[in-house]
């Protein structure tokens, strides 16, 4: 069992920045790929990013290449995700989500991912 508690989230100007994170408690942390993904008001939870279990892969949505940055520290147990040039379309609830996997392949797919914390709303404005 994993438990993942997402921070982070807020309400920002279109163009700003902010860094959301996601504690992982329970079992191995470094056993997990770890994902990231959202859900905006009436639409459907949609994949952001993905990352390895160590790192070495990560996978982006085409929607925020160049300006969201995946990342993670096994030693914390903690997944991050950089949010830079946010756009008011960037507004949704923001879910860290995890899987049991050691290797580099990494999933968008939401039906891949086992567990799942409570989200963090961000809010952009323009």
């Amino acid at each position: 069992q994993v438990q993942l508690v997402e921070s982070g989230g807020g309400l920002v100007q279109a163009g700003g920045s902010l860094r959301l994170s996601c504690a992982a408690s329970g079992r191995t942390f470094s056993s997990y790929a770890m994902g990231w993904f959202r859900q905006a008001l009436g639409k459907e939870r949609e994949f952001v990013q993905a990352i390895s279990w160590n790192g070495g892969t990560t996978y982006y949505a085409d929607s925020v290449k160049g300006r969201f940055t995946i990342s993670r520290d096994n030693a914390k147990n903690t997944l991050y995700l950089q949010m830079n040039s946010l756009k008011p379309e960037d507004t949704a609830v923001y879910y860290c989500a995890a899987y049991q996997s050691t290797g580099q392949q990494i999933s968008d797919d939401k039906r891949k991912y086992t567990y799942w914390g409570q989200g963090t709303q961000v809010t952009v404005s323009s």
